[in-house]
């Protein structure tokens, strides 16, 4: 294909191709030539004229297809536009000559067509150029289209278009001739000439000005004659046309009325399209209906001219426009029939939703709706001066009354569409009194239709959707006026179906309503039950009312039902016979009327909704005993299925309806039940469904309501654009319901209050009744026997086979559907369908159905057949089937044949893995080939290709071999199919789609043959991106989604994302959601390059130009403007994806896009820039002060919906984030101005100040959501900005100077109207600020103290007191919040005092704001404890909880309130153990508990009744137990691995606790509790790796065994003390162990705490293990590196382990001593030989100090342990010395470190250990060892000698013994060589320190001879005056350490220094010259200190300036 890439056709390569290879090499080049003549040089294209014109018009003569001629007509204009244009008239001319040839043959087509469209495009580009030739081309083309056939009749019109297009103006000599064969076409039976003739039109209305003036009549009577038997596609671009030339009409300078426009638009609407003849002979028939074509079709046109005209123009013309749109439905000839009213309702509401809901912005809306309220409200007193008896003059016919009702449906249903859609920023309307909008619509309840009635109740639910708060309002409203109004049948009828409405929205507002209400609407119903007989006028009424009202109460769940069960039974035990015989009595009284109000009444205890809604929202509730209670009412019920007939034979039609929806009420009850509980039924029910499903009465069930159900989801495309894949869904739903015109809410009441947010539109009885059978025949068909089944469907098929006409169609349809719906029960149960007896009719029947005429059965049919192989699971049989469908496709030549059958060839293999078999594979795929080629029939072909699809997923891998060969044939297809077949175009899509799919990463390949496959996904893609249909560009968009996925570089982006752009405002929702989905995957890897190429275009969108706010902007708006859930989904998903790539980098553009985007409601204070001002006296200005607005221009968007503008605020949070894991510098203000000044960087924490902005605009709102998102992001600023300081203030932060502004936007949230989620958020907010530290003044802090403290009273009010609005869950929630903020404060303060050393102004200062209210918050705390332990108790012990529930919840809300306990609990907890530890335990007067009901069991001991006053003793044990068990319990959690933060605070409140003596004395003494606490820790610290955790956890255990340690000692002082010091012997043994030492596992504090010591030991160390080191003596392993961290486990670990033996008894700790000593070396071992890495000096200490507490233990004196001690000690000192000989053998160790060691032992241990044999020797040769070695080994040996020789006399006797001698001799060494160094001289100068001690360790007797040994070796270490002066630092410093300790020593020993020097007169002269040079050294000192001070000036200056 490279060759392809020239200005000039490789002619000689093209003729070397093959035909198919041939055309795909002129469209790559032709697609090469369109890119590359723009940007060739106009010479070099005018050089090649001449060659490429002749080449293009051979092309042109060799019958190229629709899409090559359409790049070829594009190139010839090209040439002559960029080169010599002169002889572009020869081309015409040949084109002309071409189209006026006489060759009709079906060969020359192509090239006429290709003619055809060159001579478009040539005069679109070439304009006027071509003026003169333009009659002659015109006359030409309009003269061929008289003969032309349909392709040939779209090309002229598209020709036509194009010349429009081109010459302008100019072309107005033939507007007229235009315009009559565009009359002609728009009428044509083709589909795609009507098309044709409505955009040609559509360009001529441009310039020729008649087609919207004298001819508007005209045209718009011919549009209404289009839309008859028109398509989806038709309608579209004829209601643009029409509504295009409306809009122009009603253009302010043409003076023409909307009045007119609506009267023209009025006539087709009323009338249609027929001519005068027509509709006046149908008018004198009395059948004048107008076709749903037109309607629909007229409904598309307005919504399309008032949108041309805009949102300003309909919020000006809004009132005049649905006054005019309400004539249209109360008119006579729109409702004549009631599904006619249906029809013109729904199209009525749609032109108002797509109207007002799309165009209008929040503030007009509003203004929308108080016109819809005045609309309503004066139809409401036009029906009331009907009703009222009065003057004749003023009395209304019933004719306006029952036009009245269809006008408020529309009106209501539209208003609660309004309201929902605004939600709470709506409540400024409910508020309005002069509109009275709830009055309104409440006395439309009283309207005599039902249909208004409904509408009006509808609408209530949608304010109680919209504003939560109005639900509980409204439910008592409407009760207490039913309560008023029994009498009156619409008041029963009206105010329960709105209470049933309310109840309905229950279930999507998350703040529920309070179960009060559920008992007072079970009253209300059972009154109405009961009542239901007193007056037979409204008999009917109140038994409807009241079974409605039963059923809208089982939507609250089973919480609420589980109360009125009982009656509930009751009333259901009333309404049904006491048995089968009673029922065939009831069969000989009553009349017609009775049998109606029975009927009605046991319809709804069926299914109205009470017991199938119970069934369906209350399951829990169903017990075995309930059910068996149910199953004879519905065996009572079944037998009166039976007797309907003759009732209905016997009172006529009166209860026809009625009998109607109790079999539709008995079926769905069936349905929802267990087949097994109601078999003995099967006969009579199954008689019943076969005769409603083929019975002569049946009625026609909408095809496109009972099959799609059962189609498979893919098969579906088949028949075109679904109906939720276009946005006039609504409508269109319209043409395809059948004779019923689509549902409406009379047609079933009882579906007002399901769970939906869309008004529900149920079918009429009959239809739904239909399809109620379907189901419960797919229900019951499985548990019949073998002969049963196949009796039933040999029936089916004997009733196919002899009915004809319609009425077959219609029971196949029946049939088969139930038969398919049995198939997927069987499928999904996995049961057997039964015998070869059973699958013969099985099969029979599914066949006929697959060749049947519609196509929908076909597809269903299909799928039954892969249902069918699914469940039988035969080969055998799977292969007979195949092989049946090739046959039928070799012999049959009809298409429904062919169409079914090549669709059943992938449906057999859909659910049994795939395609397994090549032969079969190869064989399916050489039929379809043939079929998809088929161009005589393009149904055929676009069902083979729609398989061939199927075929390439099923079969996977193995269909590699086939994938050139398919490639080359979709192409070859592409290139070929006419553009008027464009269901062919969409099923080559989709084939295309999966063969990309199938070849998937192989794409990325540089082989011949995947080139050559790229190209061809390449030239397929851009053909179909060409074509005129929205779907086919929509398959183009995905195929390349699916080959950007694979083969990204392949993919041209920079062509690829203008076109998505061009595209993202679409009118094709497909489209658009093509689009979306390609931008989203675009952006997850190329966002920056998506935003350059759409930037890059200059195309301008709708609303929001792409170069003013990016393509992030155009997707906001487009995210404001959808509606489709899952289009608004990807929407988000690519908008996220964009900002995680760019956000960053392009933080400034983000953030005012999200600004811009919040700012632009239409609400003045919103939509005003808020500008942040504060006053200069800091402690006078209030918060309001903190934002002035001032007026500002919109921005680049206007009224966004409240929805976006919460995303911008996530989107927001999600900058946040991102950040926060970026550059430091976007927390950091200073580091940020830094690098400004030396790069084009942005940071965050530039934006500051638009970020707090942003989050009091949204936390200020009107709407709720948007203050919650607001709220959050103020959140997360304060803990992301809290910390970061103020560069220009130091002290300060950032954050303080916005103190007034977090006030401002956390005040609103506290307002007594806010709702409790809000409130709730905003508590968090506040402790967040609060804790923060952020401000320090408690004058500024009171503010936001002083909201948290109104929420704290309103809790301590009780929700007893506060208005019953919302379920009682949300005073939990917001209870909650409270305490949990508080709480927060309280943990923080103590965090703050802690890590200050409890000096902390901030920290001192929140406790003074706190302490004020902590008597209160503490009783709270401890009752919200216990609630929260109360609610984690297992389901078996639910019994015990309080039956009226806890503090903070009701029983009735459990399961509601456990989520709000859930998060707030360990915060809570935390706070109340700091608390408790603050007091002490010790009882305050804390006054009785202003709890929200009567103390329960949550008082904690503070009840005030006389008989259950606790001791405080007891009150500290519950207090301790109750945070204890929740600690223990959660802890103990399976579930507790993601909650660190509440296990952190579980340990914190742990350790608060043992902080203080009594829960220590209680602690030790429950030693099981202790031990089973220890257990838990054991097992939190093997299950998580958080350093912190684990120190915590070691923290506790540490608290834990001082705890026991406290115990025992109290216990043995206790005994000595009781026992007297005589009697010591017999004084009992305390501590573990006993007398026998055992230490249980399980039991035993001492071995559990040694367990969790060895795991994190061992952890840590794997050498302590012997298994793990790989030795028997565990010295192995390697080197294991400890982080500091993990130095202090180890040390913590250590620390408990050396503790352990003083809480055992003697004989236990000789029992536990060996593993303590174990372990002690062991870590002692591994840090001498330096395996522990480079921390290991901090874990040295712990070792030491853990030694020293296990050798001084008490145990190694006790009497009774002190021998096993002795040994067990001698043993370690044992291994200690072996272990440092042997490692000194093999490498170097830390000697100092074992010394010290070795020095411990001797010290403190008794001298039974020490002064052994051969120990003591072992140790004296270590030490004489150390004496030879080098610093800092010596220096530190003398230091450890000194502590020796001052030890304990049996110990330092032998080692003065053994190395006095080697002190001296060292020491007289180092007179002779003076030390060097600082160590040298450290070395000598602890030697002298050794020899001192040595000298006064010694007796009195013999210190003066050791005196005369040391002082002359001082006087030896001194300097002679010459000497001194130039002798090195350290031998000065010996020389005067030497003459200090001389002057001490000499004056202490007198005798014997005078005696030395006396005898030894140079020591004397060197002694005294050093006392002079020291006394002359300190005259000259004192001399300069005095010089210096008379010098210095007297005053001192504070700051240095130097």
């Amino acid at each position: 294909m490279e060759q392809a890439h020239s200005l000039l056709l490789n002619e000689e390569a093209c003729n070397q191709l093959q035909e198919h290879q041939r055309a795909k090499f002129v469209i790559e080049w032709l697609r090469f030539l369109k890119k590359l003549l723009p940007a060739t040089d106009r010479a070099d294209v005018k050089q090649n004229q001449k060659r490429l014109v002749e080449q293009l018009t051979a092309v042109l003569t060799s019958s190229p297809g629709p899409p090559t001629r359409l790049l070829l007509a594009q190139c010839l204009a090209l040439v002559y536009r960029v080169g010599d244009s002169l002889t572009s008239s020869l081309t015409v001319d040949r084109c002309n000559d071409i189209i006026r040839s006489k060759d009709d043959s079906p060969s020359f087509l192509p090239t006429r067509l290709a003619a055809v469209a060159c001579l478009g495009v040539l005069y679109e580009q070439l304009g006027r150029l071509l003026i003169s030739s333009f009659k002659e081309t015109m006359a030409n083309l309009l003269k061929a289209m008289k003969s032309a056939e349909s392709q040939g009749r779209c090309e002229i019109m598209l020709c036509i278009e194009r010349i429009l297009k081109g010459l302008g103006v100019s072309a107005v000599s033939c507007h007229r001739d235009i315009y009559k064969a565009a009359r002609t076409c728009l009428t044509d039976r083709s589909m795609a000439v009507r098309c044709a003739a409505t955009k040609c039109l559509l360009e001529l209305q441009r310039e020729a000005v008649f087609l919207w003036s004298t001819e508007l009549e005209n045209v718009a009577t011919l549009c209404f004659r289009a839309f008859e038997g028109s398509n989806y596609d038709v309608r579209v671009a004829i209601s643009k046309l029409l509504g295009t030339l409306l809009a122009s009409v009603l253009e302010p300078r043409q003076r023409n009325s909307l009045e007119e426009v609506m009267e023209l638009l009025s006539s087709g609407f009323l009338r249609g399209g027929a001519g005068f003849l027509r509709a006046g002979g149908d008018m004198l028939k009395g059948t004048s209906s107008v076709s749903r074509d037109v309607r629909v079709g007229i409904t598309q046109t307005c919504v399309v001219f008032v949108s041309i005209l805009g949102g300003a123009w309909l919020e000006n013309h809004f009132s005049c426009l649905v006054s005019l749109l309400m004539v249209w439905v109360s008119h006579a000839r729109a409702t004549q029939y009631p599904a006619d009213a249906v029809s013109c309702r729904c199209c009525v509401s749609f032109i108002l939703r797509a109207t007002l809901g799309t165009l209008l912005g929040e503030k007009a809306q509003i203004a929308a709706a108080k016109e819809i309220c005045q609309l309503i409200s004066k139809q409401k007193r036009v029906v009331d001066a009907a009703l009222h008896e009065g003057n004749m003059e003023t009395r209304v016919s019933p004719a306006d009354v029952a036009a009245s009702q269809h006008v408020l449906v529309c009106a209501l249903l539209e208003l609660g569409s309004l309201l929902q859609d605004l939600s709470s920023t709506a409540a400024p309307l409910l508020q309005d009194t002069s509109i009275g909008m709830l009055d309104t619509v409440i006395s439309v309840l009283l309207h005599p239709s039902a249909s208004a009635r409904l509408a009006a109740a509808w609408c209530l639910r949608c304010v109680a959707l919209g504003m939560p708060a109005q639900g509980a309002v409204l439910l008592d409203r409407c009760a207490e006026r039913l309560n008023a109004l029994k009498s009156c049948p619409e008041a029963v009828a009206g105010y329960s179906a709105a209470i049933a409405a309310l109840l309905g929205a229950v279930q999507l507002c998350p703040l529920g309503v309070s179960h009060s209400k559920g008992k007072m609407v079970m009253t209300l119903a059972e009154d109405l039950l009961r009542s239901a007989t007193q007056n037979s006028r409204i008999s009917i009424q109140r038994t409807q009312g009241g079974w409605l009202l039963l059923s809208a109460l089982s939507t609250l769940g089973p919480t609420v039902m589980e109360h009125h069960l009982p009656r509930l039974l009751l009333l259901w035990k009333c309404a049904f016979p006491l048995s089968v015989k009673d029922v065939e009595n009831e069969l000989r009284r009553g009349d017609s009327f009775t049998w109606q109000v029975t009927l009605e009444g046991r319809a709804g205890a069926l299914c109205g909704e009470a017991m199938k809604s119970l069934v369906v929202h209350c399951k829990d509730l169903l017990t075995d005993d309930i059910i068996s209670r149910l199953l004879p009412l519905l065996s009572c019920a079944v037998a009166l299925l039976n007797q309907l007939p003759s009732l209905v034979k016997s009172y006529g039609n009166q209860i026809k309806n009625a009998a109607t929806v109790f079999r539709l009420r008995v079926y769905e009850i069936l349905t929802v039940l267990q087949p097994k509980r109601y078999e003995e039924s099967f006969g009579t029910v199954l008689k019943l469904l076969l005769n409603d499903l083929t019975g002569p009465e049946i009625t026609a069930c909408a095809e496109l309501n009972l099959l799609p159900s059962l189609c498979y989801s893919q098969d579906l495309a088949l028949l075109g654009p679904g109906l939720h894949d276009v946005d006039q869904h609504y409508i269109e739903e319209q043409l395809h319901g059948g004779g019923s015109g689509g549902g409406t809410l009379e047609y079933d009441p009882f579906i007002i209050f399901e769970k939906q947010q869309e008004v529900p539109t149920p079918l009429p009885p009959a239809s739904a009744l239909t399809s109620a059978a379907v189901q419960l025949f797919g229900v019951i068909f499985p548990h019949l026997g073998i002969q049963q089944k196949a009796q039933i469907l040999e029936q089916f098929c004997e009733f196919v086979r002899q009915l004809k006409g319609a009425r077959q169609q219609t029971v196949q349809i029946h049939v088969a559907a139930a038969f398919c719906c049995t198939l997927k029960c069987l499928a999904s149960s996995r049961r057997e369908l039964g015998s070869e007896e059973v699958q013969r009719p099985a099969l029979s029947l599914l066949l006929g159905a697959l060749e049947g005429s519609n196509p929908l059965l076909r597809c269903m049919a299909a799928e039954g057949l892969a249902r069918l192989v699914q469940v039988l699971n035969d080969p055998n049989f799977t292969v007979s089937i195949t092989l049946m469908s090739f046959d039928k496709l070799k012999t049959a030549r009809d298409a429904i044949t062919r169409t079914g059958h090549a669709l059943a060839l992938s449906a057999v293999y859909r659910y049994l893995s795939g395609i397994s078999s090549p032969q079969y594979l190869s064989a399916c795929v050489g039929v379809l080939f043939t079929l998809s080629q088929d161009s005589t029939s393009p149904e055929v072909q676009m069902w083979a290709l729609h398989t061939l699809s199927m075929v390439v997923d099923l079969a996977g891998p193995l269909y590699h071999s086939h994938l050139e060969a398919s490639f080359n044939l979709v192409l070859r297809l592409l290139l070929s199919t006419p553009h008027t077949h464009v269901e062919v175009q969409q099923s080559l899509g989709r084939c295309l789609n999966a063969l990309i799919t199938s070849m998937g990463p192989d794409l990325q390949g540089e082989g011949a043959g995947v080139c050559a496959v790229r190209t061809s996904c390449l030239v397929g893609c851009a053909v179909m991106q060409d074509s005129q249909d929205c779907l086919v560009q929509a398959q183009a968009i995905s195929c390349l989604q699916q080959l950007h996925m694979f083969a990204p570089r392949f993919v041209n982006l920079a062509s690829l994302v203008p076109s998505l752009c061009i595209n993202l405002c679409s009118s094709y929702l497909s489209l658009r959601r093509a689009v979306v989905a390609c931008l989203r995957q675009l952006a997850q890897r190329e966002a920056v390059e998506v935003s350059e190429h759409a930037v890059a275009l200059v195309k301008e969108l709708p609303h929001v130009t792409i170069k003013e706010v990016g393509l992030e902007g155009a997707l906001f708006s487009l995210l404001d403007r959808e509606s489709d859930p899952h289009l608004c989904q990807d929407i988000q998903e690519t908008l996220v994806h964009m900002m995680s790539s760019s956000a960053e980098s392009n933080l400034a553009h983000w953030l005012k896009l999200c600004k811009d985007v919040l700012s632009s409601s239409a609400d003045s204070a919103a939509a005003a820039a808020v500008e942040m001002q504060q006053e200069e006296d800091g402690d006078r200005y209030d918060d309001s002060s903190a934002f002035h607005a001032k007026s500002e221009s919109s921005g680049p968007f206007n009224n966004l919906r409240w929805s976006t503008r919460v995303f911008s605020m996530e989107c927001v949070c999600r900058i946040i984030a991102q950040c926060e894991n970026g550059d430091t510098a976007h927390f950091n203000m200073a580091l940020a101005q830094e690098q400004r000044l030396h790069e084009s960087a942005d940071f965050l924490v530039l934006h500051l100040a638009d970020l707090i902005r942003m989050a009091f605009m949204a936390a200020t709102d009107h709407s709720d959501q948007l203050r919650l998102a607001g709220l959050q992001t103020l959140l997360v600023i304060i803990r992301k900005f809290s910390n970061v300081p103020e560069p220009e203030f130091p002290g300060h932060v950032i954050l303080e100077q916005y103190q007034a502004n977090v006030g401002a936007a956390l005040r609103p949230a506290f307002h007594v109207d806010a709702p409790p989620n809000v409130t709730a958020k905003a508590c968090q907010v506040c402790s967040a600020w609060i804790a923060s530290g952020v401000i320090s003044d408690l004058r500024d802090l009171r503010r936001v103290h002083q909201l948290l403290a109104s929420s704290l009273a309103k809790v301590q009010v009780g929700r007893e007191v506060s208005s019953q609005l919302y379920n009682e869950s949300t005073f939990t929630m917001e209870t909650l919040a409270v305490l949990k903020a508080w709480a927060e404060v309280l943990n923080t303060i103590a965090q703050l005092l802690k890590q200050y050393l409890y000096v902390c102004p901030a920290g001192a200062g929140l406790l003074k704001l706190v302490q004020t209210d902590l008597a209160t918050l503490s009783r709270l705390w401890l009752a919200a404890l216990q609630d929260h332990a109360l609610l984690t108790l297992p389901s078996q012990y639910s019994s015990q909880l309080p039956s009226t529930g806890g503090s903070f919840y009701t029983a009735e809300t459990v399961e509601q309130a456990r989520p709000h306990y859930y998060s707030a609990w360990a915060t809570i907890l935390h706070a109340t153990a700091l608390w408790l530890n603050s007091t002490g335990f010790i009882m305050v007067d804390e006054g009785p508990a202003n709890l929200s009901r009567p103390v329960t069991p949550t008082s904690m001991g503070q009840s005030t009744s006389l008989s259950s006053v606790k001791s405080p003793e007891d009150v500290y044990t519950d207090r301790l137990h109750l945070i204890l068990g929740i600690s223990v319990e959660f802890l103990c959690s399976p579930h507790s691995g993601d909650q660190m933060e509440n296990i952190d605070s579980c340990l914190q409140a742990l350790q608060a606790l043992l902080e203080v003596p009594w829960p220590r004395s209680k602690m030790g003494n429950d030693q099981a509790l202790s031990v089973e606490l220890l257990s838990v820790l054991h097992r939190l610290i093997v299950t998580r790796e958080s350093p912190n955790i684990q120190l915590a956890v070691l923290e506790l255990v540490r608290q834990i065994v001082c705890a026991a340690q406290e115990h025992v000692k109290e216990k043995r002082h206790s005994a000595e003390v009781d026992d007297g010091a005589a009697e010591k012997e017999t004084v009992p043994e305390f501590g573990e162990g006993r007398d026998t030492g055992g230490l249980v596992p399980g039991k035993s504090l001492v071995f559990g705490a040694l367990e969790l010591c060895l795991c994190t030991l061992v952890r840590k160390l794997p050498q302590l293990s012997p298994k793990l080191a790989g030795s028997p003596m565990g010295w192995g392993g390697h080197t294991c590196s400890l982080s500091s961290t993990d130095c202090r486990l180890v040390t913590s670990a250590l620390a408990i382990l050396s503790e352990l033996p003083s809480i055992c008894s003697p004989e236990g700790s000789v029992s536990v001593l060996p593993t303590v000593l174990y372990l002690l070396l062991g870590v002692l071992r591994e840090a001498v030989k330096g395996s522990v890495g480079a921390e290991s000096g901090q874990l040295v200490p712990g070792i030491l100090q853990a030694l020293r507490t296990v050798l001084t233990s008490p145990m190694s004196r006790a009497e009774k342990s002190r021998g096993a001690w002795a040994e067990l000690l001698r043993c370690a000192l044992h291994t200690l010395l072996e272990s440092w000989i042997e490692r000194k053998n093999v490498r170097k160790i830390d000697e100092v470190t074992m010394l010290t060691s070795l020095t411990i032992f001797l010290l403190y241990a008794s001298a039974e250990v020490t002064t052994v044999e051969p120990l003591q020797t072992c140790c004296i040769q270590t030490f004489r060892a150390s004496l030879e070695s080098k610093d800092p080994v010596l220096s530190r040996s003398y230091q450890l000698l000194v502590s020796l020789f001052q030890g304990p006399a049996p110990v330092a006797r032998p080692f003065i013994l053994a190395l006095g001698g080697c002190l001296v001799s060292q020491l007289q060494e180092d007179e002779k060589s003076r030390p060097q160094g600082p160590a040298e001289l450290q070395a000598v100068q602890d030697a002298v320190r050794a020899l001192e001690a040595l000298v006064f360790a010694a007796e009195e007797t013999h210190r003066p001879q050791l005196v005369a040994v040391l002082l002359p070796i001082l006087i030896s270490l001194l300097l002679d005056e010459n000497a001194l002066a130039s002798a090195p630092a350290a031998s000065r410093s010996l020389h005067e350490s030497a003459l200090g300790d001389l002057m001490r020593i000499g004056p202490q020993h007198s005798a014997v220094f005078k005696a030395l020097m006396a005898s030894a007169p140079h020591m004397k002269a060197r002694l005294e010259a050093a006392v002079k040079g020291n006394q002359e050294s300190m005259n000259t000192k004192a001399q300069t200190t005095r010089v210096n001070s008379k010098n210095t000036p007297s005053i001192q200056l504070k700051i240095n300036f130097l």
